[in-house]
């Protein structure tokens, strides 16, 4: 049995917890009621009940593309940001920790450097690269750049995963045959699952809230993504409703929450992906 003593020092982190995450868990409910009512007080709604705001999903908001046409923009931008950041960074995390190659620390070094500058300060050379390319105004483009801005954070972390493994399985693989490529696939991502699911989680939920490089580098409004849209809404010379904003935001929210529901439980192991020991 628990003495009363020993409850209160067990509820202390939650009820500091509780308070720390309560301004969130405001605004959130905030957003919840807003979207489903014309008018509030505080948390309190006034007025009736309506669907009204969130009439976008079936009829366009005055002189603005589709909603469903802005969600795929933003599916094709997050889904390829979780695919080819985490292949790309599995890749390179791996040569990172297992090969002793020439330039290897400096590589380290820049990749780190590199993720240090704030993408504000790249805009304008990234605009001359894109529109020589011809991908200026194109959602390829912007995968692009997103990716590239994601690598450098998804080689260190898919490096300190591999580093975890040991290298006894590994030695064992390449013992009977397998070769490098074989091994890498089917030994060693095994063992980093969790890692590699917390690098999906975050490219996906980066690109899918992403709102600087889509609305510097796309100006059809057919090619937005959600953030874009949500921005577009919050004009200057336009008035602002809330209740619209609300349920654009909450819409975003969505698939957010839902790719946390099914994937945390590799976020909560994401400390076991290896096996530590190796020489």
């Amino acid at each position: 049995m628990y003495t009363w003593e020993q409850r209160i020092r067990a509820a202390i982190p939650y009820v500091i917890m509780g308070i720390i995450t309560l301004p969130i868990i405001v605004g959130y409910v905030w957003i919840l009621i807003s979207s489903f009512f014309f008018t509030t007080e505080g948390l309190v709604p006034k007025g009736r009940f309506t669907l009204e705001y969130w009439r976008f999903l079936v009829e366009p908001i005055a002189q603005r593309p589709s909603i469903w046409i802005i969600t795929l923009n933003t599916l094709i931008l997050a889904l390829g940001m979780a695919v080819f950041v985490v292949l790309i960074s599995a890749m390179a995390g791996y040569a990172l920790s297992r090969l002793n190659f020439p330039g290897r620390k400096a590589f380290l070094s820049l990749t780190l450097i590199l993720h240090a500058f704030p993408s504000v300060t790249l805009l304008i050379a990234i605009f001359y690269v894109l529109r020589a390319i011809k991908l200026y105004d194109t959602i390829t483009g912007v995968v692009l750049v997103q990716v590239s801005l994601m690598l450098p954070l998804g080689v260190w972390l898919m490096k300190g995963f591999f580093d975890n493994v040991s290298w006894d399985m590994e030695r064992a693989a390449l013992i009977d045959g397998c070769g490098r490529l074989r091994t890498w696939w089917e030994i060693l991502l095994p063992n980093i699952r969790p890692g590699i699911a917390a690098l999906s989680i975050f490219s996906f939920i980066t690109g899918w809230s992403s709102f600087l490089i889509p609305y510097t580098f796309t100006t059809t409004d057919t090619k937005a993504t959600i953030a874009v849209y949500l921005n577009s809404l919050i004009g200057d010379s336009t008035f602002v409703t809330y209740g619209q904003v609300a349920a654009v935001g909450l819409f975003q929210l969505i698939p957010v929450m839902l790719f946390f529901i099914f994937s945390q439980e590799y976020l909560l192991n994401i400390y076991t992906g290896g096996t530590k020991g190796g020489v």
